[in-house]
């Protein structure tokens, strides 16, 4: 192994050394503590440090590393508190997730790190929106995003390539090549001749360094931070290496062939970095042993330490309230002001201008939301008011644009993302339910973003363009549903959604867009989030809908003369409860009617609670009506027997008669 100290000093290179040494102390020890019983679970890094630390140490101490499970040089390079890494490890009051995540998924905005979630992929995507906002912000700034071989056949390494070099982001991917994943050998995942190879079809840098080396990969990240401070640009950084251990070390490493492990045992990144510091006088034949010595005893004062805090006291409120972060709007939906008449489409695009007025650094983005306007001409002639900074076309990656998302909110940074149709949001599934909803629980980082979601059928627009998936997204703590009926609420909420730092998935009815209208405030407000309204009173039966649901229940009440709270529950995650007891009590009946189909829906969810809650108000059984459980037919005939609307007013008959 070649070592180029180039320009670096004494000093530096022993610096170098010692922060290559201290994960390697810290790992030996966890594999003591693991045979001991003293730890659940470790993924090993031993043999891959000098990545990690190279990588940290050429970095500026404010410039963002999304690292994985074998990265513990970069939390340690970045400083952090001993102590408390080990209470992460263990599941302490006092770690930085507070005992709700385990090893190295959590972040700390204090180190400039952002941890990663089991599913890998996401977190590259999170790095292009860290990166992204770097540019914006005209920071001359970089971020790295770690992947491991096996990570990149996942669909989000190719999505986070493609939007780092469509959009010339300041990124390094860079994939740890440890030859498997998990037992996989990489014969088995790919047939090109090196990962880095990839990057010409994207149009981006690709290199392929010898990641075992410390200085290297030290150098290499140095030159290329340098560069893409100066020119912004993506880089495909491939360093090669190999896990001395399994990929936890439950699985054992019997699928390697011994071979291998001779080979590179050779090639020991620590070993071979410390015996050319002392062939080359640099360092005396004693320091390491010393020096481990002295590592060794700071690692089981901390670890000891750590071990001796209680195990964590749980909390219920406190877990239920901080699963969103804190929020208080800052107005009202009582402007006092002039209205105009307005058709939904045209206050959610107003609501959607108003906000980007209001906030100059909000960030749309979505599939030819910019020159073209999207697909319902929404954002028509944003790019002229707003510029294309601010109003992004995308490529056909959902989920790397969501993923970006969440990046663009670590840098304090709002986003508005849209679904050109919500059945689309299906391969955008992941970041929206794992990163996005749990991040501000798991370690106090927000997810400052709102999903546009143009959804339901009557256009007869068929299976994959007339969905109704709000469900999916009501059964996720961390995320916040909102889907308006009118044009006044459609601006108000979606100003309120824009303004809450917690994730909102924003439900727009297509067939409401150009079918409905309605006075609107002219200036901002927002309408709260959370709060049902009546949208007529009665006193036979409580109805409890949203969406077109509210304007099909409308109709039904008219044409049968019954007298019914109509309830439009605007909000479905989380829902208005009181509203819902109110109306109940009231009337002593209730039938809940919603487009998504019967099974799953929030309808049984409601039905539940009022049967729990609220039995002794009800003379009826709890009814609902819903689509047929089929996917979206395409003939309109076919449409509107699958849709409930005339199911409804047979059922609201049979319920007031009951």
């Amino acid at each position: 192994m070649n070592f180029d100290r180039k320009d670096l000093t004494n000093e530096q290179l022993i610096k170098l050394y010692q922060r290559i040494l201290k994960p390697r102390v810290i790992e030996e020890r966890m594999l003591k503590l693991l045979r001991q019983g003293r730890v659940s679970k470790w993924f090993s890094g031993i043999g891959q440090e000098a990545i990690s630390v190279g990588v940290t140490a050429a970095l500026h101490a404010d410039e963002y590393v999304c690292p994985l499970h074998r990265n513990v040089g970069v939390f340690t390079t970045r400083d952090c508190d001993l102590q408390q890494l080990f209470e992460q490890f263990q599941g302490k009051q006092n770690g930085f997730s507070q005992g709700r995540e385990r090893s190295f998924h959590f972040g700390t905005n204090e180190h400039h790190i952002v941890g990663m979630i089991s599913h890998l992929g996401p977190q590259l995507c999170v790095g292009d929106g860290i990166a992204l906002a770097s540019k914006l912000k005209k920071e001359r700034k970089i971020t790295v995003a770690f992947t491991g071989d096996g990570g990149t056949s996942e669909g989000d390494f190719h999505e986070a390539c493609n939007i780092a070099a469509v959009w010339d982001l300041p990124v390094i991917i860079l994939i740890e090549n440890n030859g498997y994943g998990l037992s996989t050998p990489t014969n088995e995942q790919f047939r090109c001749a090196q990962l880095a190879d990839r990057a010409i079809g994207y149009g981006m840098k690709g290199l392929t360094i010898d990641g075992n080396n410390i200085l290297e990969v030290y150098h290499t990240i140095t030159k290329l931070a340098a560069e893409m401070r100066e020119n912004p640009h993506p880089v495909l950084l491939e360093c090669m290496t190999f896990r001395m251990r399994g990929h936890e070390e439950a699985s054992g490493v019997k699928y390697v062939p011994k071979e291998l492990f001779e080979i590179w045992e050779k090639k020991d990144p620590v070993m071979n970095y410390e015996n050319w510091l002392i062939d080359s006088g640099i360092i005396s034949p004693d320091y390491p042993n010393m020096l481990r010595e002295d590592m060794d005893a700071e690692v089981r004062a901390a670890f000891d330490a750590a071990d001796k805090q209680p195990e964590v006291s749980p909390d219920t409120a406190k877990e239920e309230r901080e699963i969103y972060a804190p929020f208080e709007p800052s107005s009202s939906g009582d402007t006092g002001g002039s209205t105009s008449t307005k058709r939904l489409v045209d206050a959610v695009s107003d609501g959607l201008r108003q906000s980007m007025q209001k906030y100059d650094d909000l960030i749309i983005m979505g599939q030819d939301v910019a020159e073209y306007g999207g697909v319902f001409k929404i954002t028509d002639g944003f790019v002229a008011e707003f510029g294309k900074e601010r109003v992004r076309n995308t490529p056909i990656c959902e989920s790397g644009v969501l993923s970006a998302a969440l990046g663009l909110s670590v840098k304090g940074i709002k986003s508005v993302v849209e679904m050109q149709f919500a059945d689309f949001v299906s391969t955008g599934f992941n970041p929206i339910v794992n990163n996005l909803a749990k991040s501000y629980w798991r370690w106090g980082q927000n997810a400052d973003v709102v999903v546009r979601m143009p959804t339901g059928a009557g256009v007869g627009a068929g299976p994959f363009h007339s969905q109704s998936n709000e469900a999916w997204f009501c059964h996720v703590p961390g995320l916040k549903v909102v889907y308006p009926s009118n044009p006044a609420d459609a601006k108000g909420l979606l100003c309120a959604a824009i303004e809450d730092p917690n994730p909102v998935m924003y439900f727009e009815h297509k067939f409401l867009y150009r079918s409905v209208e309605g006075e609107v405030p002219d200036a901002y407000y927002t309408t709260p989030i959370g709060k049902a309204v009546l949208a007529s009173e009665g006193d036979e039966v409580s109805i409890i809908t949203y969406g077109l649901g509210v304007h099909w229940a409308l109709e039904a009440v008219k044409e049968s003369g019954i007298s019914a709270d109509v309830l439009d529950l605007r909000t479905l995650l989380p829902y208005d409860k009181e509203a819902i007891e109110t109306t109940v009590r009231k009337t002593g009946k209730a039938i809940i009617l919603h487009e998504d189909t019967l099974i799953g829906g929030i309808g049984g969810e409601i039905a539940a609670y009022i049967s729990e809650h609220l039995f002794s108000s009800l003379d009826a059984p709890v009814m609902r009506i819903a689509s047929l459980d089929t996917p979206v037919p395409f003939a309109l005939s076919l449409e509107r027997n699958f849709l409930p609307k005339d199911r409804f007013k047979e059922k609201l008959k049979e319920l007031v008669e009951y």
